[in-house]
Parts: structure tokens; sequence; C-alpha cells
């Protein structure tokens, strides 16, 4: 495989925990609590957006009530608060007055404000979903540990408006809260959550994502397959070539990759990975051709640098690895893999003395980079430097177990040092381990033992 399959450094697949929680959420139109428009039912902006309620009467509310109310809907949060403060403390029962300044100290970005408001409005009618619904969202966003028991309180109510809508938020933040301490639950509420949309994708996301994590790649994979019906350009591909790629079934993943690259041509994850996975299967050309596309896009990134370097090698374009590796070198000359990588790049080129340079370079910084001083070893034994040809050998051999090239390298560096004791053993050494593996280098050490060992 020319390169390393970074699955995550795929866009990552939408799961509505990373869904915007900007404190200054604009309220919805028409969602004044004496209005009859309904909460924001949809998860537009997130599972985490807190709502608006829409069930009071307007005989019930105060003069300052409900001037507030027209504050909040022109998004004047600031001019909203005092009136807020001052209805909810003249009657702490009025359950919509702590349920609207728990809104407005939110969109202040007063988010232990809010959280203080939507408990009192709990507290003084603790039916309602979407006081509900907003506390446990609050203390999601804030980690602290009765979220579930408010966000479970919300499921069991109903909206003021649009009850599916809202229900299914209050399962799918349900799901996101519960991922990490209780997955079974989660799936559970995600189920709930598509029950109550059927065409919506995000449940089905949600649970591949969950199910991708916890690598159980079949049931993630139907779920995945789920959402791509609803949605063909979801994030759905994404989640499917990661399984795919995971799982090394590269066909299928190059399937989903295409697609992925076809629908986001700008995003340069989808690129590379296309390149990885094509050069995973041998189809370098193509994987070259992939890679330098996400270059382009992303010129910044090393590894994507690396593996084109990498690819460039295996498909034998051995002055483009060169190159590439050079320039890696040059931009981290501290990374003994690179200078090992341009070494090879250089052998294949036959230009042994700069080879052996890089070796040197690599095991310099590495002093146990046993496969480095192989190459070093090998390098020297054809620039003609056999010292170091034995050198490089009897270090390799404290580092890695001994291979029969290594021992005929030894022995053809005795010999031509003239040492035929010492280059006798490494090429008995070198016939009794190669076993037919090296016919050439075989005959070479018998007709050489022939002729250095003394006749008995």
């Amino acid at each position: 495989m020319a390169c390393s399959l970074a699955v995550a450094s795929l866009t990552s697949t939408a799961s509505g925990q990373d869904a915007p929680t900007n404190n200054q959420e604009p309220s919805p139109s028409g969602s004044s609590p004496s209005g009859s428009s309904s909460s924001r039912g949809k998860h537009e902006n997130g599972s985490k957006t807190t709502v608006r309620h829409s069930h009071v009467e307007e005989s019930s509310q105060s003069a300052e009530l409900s001037q507030a109310e027209a504050f909040i809907e022109k998004q004047n949060y600031s001019a909203a608060e005092p009136l807020l403060h001052h209805a909810a403390e003249a009657d702490a029962s009025n359950y919509v007055a702590w349920f609207d300044l728990g809104f407005t100290e939110n969109a202040l970005g007063k988010v232990d404000e809010s959280i203080a408001a939507y408990r009192k409005a709990v507290a003084a009618k603790p039916d309602v979903f979407e006081s509900n619904l907003n506390l446990g969202l609050q203390l999601s966003k804030t980690s602290q540990p009765d979220a579930e028991q408010f966000l479970r309180a919300a499921t069991q109510f109903r909206p003021t408006s649009h009850a599916s809508e809202g229900l299914f938020r209050a399962w799918l933040s349900l799901g996101h809260l519960l991922e990490k301490s209780k997955p079974d639950e989660a799936l559970a509420a995600y189920a709930q959550a598509a029950i109550l949309q059927p065409k919506d994708p995000e449940p089905h996301l949600s649970a591949g994502l969950l199910l991708e994590k916890e690598e159980k790649f079949s049931d993630a994979e139907h779920e995945y397959k789920q959402a791509l019906a609803l949605d063909p350009s979801s994030d759905a591909l994404t989640g499917l070539a990661n399984i795919y790629m995971r799982g090394h079934k590269f066909a299928e993943a190059e399937e989903y990759l295409r697609k992925l690259a076809a629908q986001h041509p700008e995003q340069a994850a989808a690129h590379v990975q296309l390149g990885r996975v094509l050069a995973a299967e041998g189809k370098n050309e193509d994987a070259i051709t992939e890679l330098q596309a996400g270059i382009k896009l992303a010129p910044g990134d090393a590894s994507v640098q690396s593996d084109l370097a990498e690819t460039y090698f295996e498909a034998g374009k051995n002055d483009q690895a060169e190159a590439a590796y050079r320039a890696l070198a040059t931009a981290h000359p501290e990374d003994a893999t690179l200078h090992h990588k341009l070494g090879k790049a250089l052998l294949r080129e036959k230009k042994f003395a700069d080879a052996q340079q890089e070796f040197m370079e690599a095991v310099k910084i590495n002093p146990t980079f046993g496969e480095a001083y192989g190459d070093l070893a090998f390098a020297a034994s054809e620039n003609k430097n056999y010292p170091l040809t034995i050198k490089a050998l009897d270090v390799r051999a404290k580092l890695l177990p001994e291979a029969p090239i290594t021992y005929f390298l030894r022995a053809s560096a005795y010999d031509h040092l003239r040492d035929f004791k010492d280059a006798a053993v490494n090429y008995h050494l070198f016939v009794n381990t190669a076993k037919g593996k090296y016919p050439d280098q075989e005959w070479q050490a018998r007709h050489r033992l022939i002729t250095i060992e003394p006749k008995k």
C-alpha cells in the first residue's frame, strides 16, 4: 500500500453534536409566547438551539411582559431583560416570564443566569415542553449532570405546536447527550427521533457515527445507507467511505469517495482520501491525480505531500519521488524517515553517493533506525566503501534479525577487503539461509567459496 489510510482526515460526519450553539440566537418568526406560531421545531441550527413557546392567553399577560416580548421579537434583548426581571420577581409563579428571561439571558450570553431562570420556569410549571427542553439543552451545553433529567422530561410532554418537530428535537438532543455514557440508550433515542421525522436523515447519521465509533460497522453501514437514501448529498457518503476504508474494502470506499469528491470538488479531504484508497488498490496514476488535486486545495499539508511522494515511488516515478521527498526533507530536516525515503528514491536512480549521505543523516537523527542501517550498507557497498558496509551491518544486527542478504553484503565486503576467513563464514551463512531465493548471489557465493577457502 503506497499511502496510509488516515480516515480521520475526512470531513467529519455531521452528528448534531457540533451544531452551532451561538448564544445570540434569533427569535423564530412568530414565536412570541403570546402569539400563535410555533417553536423552532426544525433542527437547522442544530439540536442544541433553544426554543420559544407559544401558548399563553393575551388576557393573562401583563403589559410589562407583553412589552418585553415585543423587544424579544425585535431581538432587542437588552431592553427586554430588565422588564422580564421585574415581571418574574413580581410573580414567582409566572412561568412565562421566567421562560422568556431564560431565553433572553441566553441570547445575551449569560448562560448561568439563563439556566437559573429556566429552572424557575420548570419549578413554576413542570409540564411545559419548551421549558424542560431549553433547560436540558443549557445544562448539556455546560456539561451539568442533570441535563438528562430535563431532556427526558421534554420527550414526555407535548410542544405547544408542531409537536412532531419539537419532540424530534428533544429525542435527538437526548441521544447526543447520552452517546458517551449510555450509547445503547442514545441509539434508542435516535430511533425515536427517526420515527417522528422519517424523512430526516439526521437520526440515521447520528446513529451511524455512534455505531462506527463502537466499531459496529455492519449496523453503522445500515444507518448510513438509510440516511443516504433520504439525502444523496448527505454526510452519509463520508461515513460509508470511512467504514469501507477501515474494513479495507477499497473498491466500495472508492465508489463513495468518488461521489463525495464529485459533490464537493472544493474539499481537499475528499480528494486526498480518494487518492489514498486508489493507491491502496494499486491504481497509482489515478491516485497521483487525486493527491495532486488535494495538495492544490491544501498546499500546507505535509502528510498529503508525503503520500504523493510515496505514490510517485510506488509508481516508479523516481525523479518525481526524489523531488517530493527532497522538498519534505528540506522542510523537516530532523525527520529521519524522510531522509531514509529520499535515500531509497536515490538508490532507485543509482545515485549511490547521494543515497549514502541521506541514510547517514537518517541514522544520525535516529541511531536505532535498523532499516536505514541496512540501506546504508547497500549504498556503501555500491560506493565501494566496504568498511562502512561492515560497520552499518554490524549496527543493524544489534537492532534487527540477520537476513540472507545481510550475510551476502557482509561476505562481499570482507571478500573485497581480502579478509577471506570472515568472508567465507558469511558466504556459508548466506548459502545456508538463502535456500534458492537469490540464485545469482548463491551461484556467486559458492564459486567464491571454491576460490577463497583452503583446499582440504
